[in-house]
């Protein structure tokens, strides 16, 4: 069975799979492999992080080499001739009144293409800004519409807890994430207390949301009425973590439930 390496192509690309070279490479060694048409970069990442839209669907493509002094050169290069696209394309959104908001640019290793990534609340007509893109740079100009989360992911950052983005730390897929999670794990549905960086709920809830289901079970709800042997009440909170439900009785009294020695309901 041919061996395969999962390489991130360029520095904001997907992850894809490569057929494994005959030289040994390693995981974040830089390589020039062939892509699209053309000679691209890209960067040796671990196995895990490839995703299913990313699974091979046809024939893996070859890594040829790894990238040599001269390579890195021209990448850093073309980081540098990226930021200039980007002001140029910058200027010419403005000039066709499109309504998007450029995210990033990118150059392929051999600079036969341009990829100009946007946001951008609907679907926008750039057949235009393509034509003078083309004719200003002599490249393939591609134009990439991504998600506020995906842009999240590219420029990074820290979140409320103080740690850096899951999105641009470890997550490979974003997952659905709903208000019901927050309600679940007994967060204040306070938008800004619940929304990353891009202002959409908070990635955590969703990786979370399973491990409160969990720890939950043979707990009683908030608000349930239960019978303790103090007499009957109605629950008015409950701690998923020290497992531990405070009561409030009939006569107002409030008393706490240990539910450490209680197994699981399965």
């Amino acid at each position: 069975m041919e061996r395969l390496i999962s390489v991130r192509l360029r520095d904001f690309g997907q992850v894809f799979s490569y057929s494994a070279p005959e030289f040994e490479v390693r995981e974040g060694d830089y390589v020039i492999l062939e892509h699209d048409r053309g000679l691209d970069y890209g960067r040796v990442v671990p196995a895990s992080e490839i995703t299913a839209d990313t699974k091979l669907k046809e024939p893996p493509k070859k890594i040829l080499r790894l990238a040599d002094e001269a390579d890195l050169k021209q990448i850093i290069e073309n980081r540098a001739k990226a930021k200039e696209a980007f002001g140029i394309c910058q200027e010419k959104i403005q000039e066709h009144k499109l309504v998007m908001k450029l995210v990033q640019a990118e150059y392929s290793f051999d600079r036969s293409k341009i990829i100009f990534y946007f946001t951008a609340e609907g679907r926008v007509d750039f057949r235009n800004l393509v034509k003078d893109l083309a004719k200003v740079f002599k490249a393939r100009i591609e134009l990439r519409q991504i998600g506020v989360r995906d842009e999240a992911r590219l420029f990074g950052g820290f979140g409320p807890c103080g740690r850096e983005l899951c999105c641009a730390k470890f997550l490979k897929d974003f997952e659905p994430v709903t208000i019901k999670m927050a309600k679940e794990e007994g967060l204040a549905l306070n938008p800004p207390k619940i929304s990353g960086l891009c202002g959409r709920l908070m990635c955590c809830l969703s990786f979370e949301y399973e491990t409160y289901k969990i720890l939950s079970r043979g707990l009683p709800r908030e608000g349930e009425r239960i019978h303790t042997p103090q007499g009957k009440g109605r629950v008015i909170s409950v701690n998923v973590f020290r497992r531990v439900a405070t009561i409030e009785l009939e006569d107002g009294t409030q008393i706490e439930v240990d539910y450490k020695e209680k197994e699981y309901a399965r």
